[in-house]
């Protein structure tokens, strides 16, 4: 298949790239899409879903929308500061607003059990937590996150796609820093053995190995 026909395509929603990058219009948009560009250059476009280039005028935005966050592999939910509260025109609270695209694209991905990664964009952006989230996606705040610092850009960029390629890949790139992993279940102790000897004279004990006991009586 050519690229052309791949990349028409992916962008109809008929190829479903395999990370979605979930985002809020006015939040952090320059890292965003520093984010975007360091994934397509390492993965390359295909593999990367981002509404403003990945739906063609005259779509069916919302179908593909919901298709594409139920079917991805991995999607990256991008937070910056004001992605928890960012709010409309009357005052309320976009993520309140049952018909939010990014509440519906999280809320998607959970229910058909896709990996969900939150991205937190800056130095300072936390995660946010479960009470301050509507409840089907409040799983978000559980989920461990990655990070991409303004000031470290370039390195947590780099660090950003080297995790999204390992997970894609089915392979962990530091499986020993995740509980459970990477430390080997410590083996039974074997029974002490206990060994006597008789030899004449008074009698006393020593040790002659972890776990071997030598008496002299």
């Amino acid at each position: 298949m050519s690229t052309i026909l791949t990349s028409r395509l992916a962008r109809e929603g008929a190829i479903v790239p395999r990370i979605f990058l979930s985002f809020r219009k006015p939040d952090s948009r320059w890292m965003r899409d520093r984010v975007y560009r360091a994934l397509s250059d390492r993965l390359g476009t295909d593999e990367i879903f981002k509404s403003g280039q990945s739906i063609p005028p005259g779509a069916d935005f919302a179908e593909i929308l919901r298709r594409q966050a139920a079917e991805c592999e991995v999607m990256c939910v991008l937070i910056g500061p004001g992605w928890l509260n960012a709010r409309g025109e009357d005052g309320v609270r976009l993520l309140d607003r049952d018909h939010d695209w990014v509440r519906v694209e999280i809320a998607t991905a959970l229910r058909a059990g896709n990996r969900v990664v939150p991205v937190l964009l800056g130095d300072a952006t936390s995660l946010p937590d479960a009470s301050a989230l509507p409840h089907e996606i409040a799983e978000l705040a559980r989920l461990q996150f990655l990070r991409v610092p303004e000031t470290h850009l370039a390195d947590g960029l780099a660090h950003l796609s080297d995790e999204l390629t390992a997970l894609l890949s089915g392979t962990d790139t530091d499986p020993a820093d995740e509980p459970g992993h990477g430390t080997a279940p410590a083996a039974d102790p074997e029974p002490s053995m206990t060994m006597t000897a008789h030899v004449s004279g008074g009698g006393s004990a020593y040790q002659a190995a972890r776990d071997q006991t030598i008496r002299l009586a």
